[in-house]
């Protein structure tokens, strides 16, 4: 049996690692504890954090999540709310452009194209009038089937779905957009930057070459075609 407080640490990790809600059985099955114990791990957590610390844990349905504590919504938000939009502008021009080329398609096959989960980039996507229902697929669970709308044409002032780029090389300008992106601070393995180096590193560092020169302008938007350079952040649904 785990020490309590230890057991609760442990427990304070995995959840905020997790993100998402954690049946208590699952935890205590991998742990080699019981529910019991979980259950007080929990319980010293909750009493950790009391009315005003930053972090709540929620119990629900047998299962544990950690979340922001609902008294500090308005900060968080301040902070998380534009880096949020930026991350889900990108999402949203790769999902809104698959769909595009390659409907009538499933959200599964949407995630399996892009290898993420599209689920905030569909439902914004529907919320804008820029995709719509089409039918069903004839398959197992007969998955809805999404296509592009007159508004999605509007929008990028196309004529027709004709008149998209070849999607090869928008799919390539798209990737180049993710890969210019920082990485994300968890478990990022160069969190710290050094803000001065020391005489001999500086002295053996190599001079740029004279013929390339820094990027310009935005990095959001500087490859993407122009039909993909119009969706205003301002039409992203704000996080609450």
């Amino acid at each position: 049996m785990e020490n309590l407080e230890n057991l609760s640490n442990i427990l304070e990790s995995v959840l905020f690692a997790a993100g998402n809600p954690v049946p208590t059985a699952v935890i205590a099955e991998k742990l080699g504890v019981s529910e019991a114990e979980i259950r007080k791990a929990a319980e010293e957590l909750r009493a950790r954090y009391g009315e005003h610390g930053g972090l709540r844990l929620l119990v629900f349905n047998k299962k544990l999540q950690l979340s922001s504590n609902p008294a500090y919504k308005d900060h968080v938000s301040a902070v998380l709310n534009p880096i949020k939009e930026r991350e889900f502008t990108k999402t949203i021009l790769e999902c809104a452009a698959i769909i595009a080329y390659k409907q009538p398609i499933t959200k599964g096959e949407l995630e399996e194209l892009r290898g993420l989960n599209c689920d905030y980039a569909v439902h914004t996507l529907l919320d804008l009038q820029m995709i719509e229902p089409v039918g069903r697929k004839d398959a197992v669970g007969r998955p809805i089937l999404y296509g592009t709308t007159d508004n999605f044409l509007k929008r990028f002032r196309l004529n027709s779905i004709e008149d998209l780029p070849d999607y090869d090389e928008l799919m390539e300008s798209i990737a180049r957009l993710r890969a210019d992106e920082p990485d994300s601070y968890l478990y990022a393995d160069n969190v710290y930057v050094e803000e001065e180096k020391a005489p001999a590193e500086e002295a053996g560092a190599a001079a740029p070459s004279p013929d390339v020169q820094p990027r310009q302008g935005d990095a959001d938007d500087g490859d993407l075609p122009d039909f993909l350079r119009d969706l205003d952040a301002d039409d992203i649904i704000k996080i609450e």
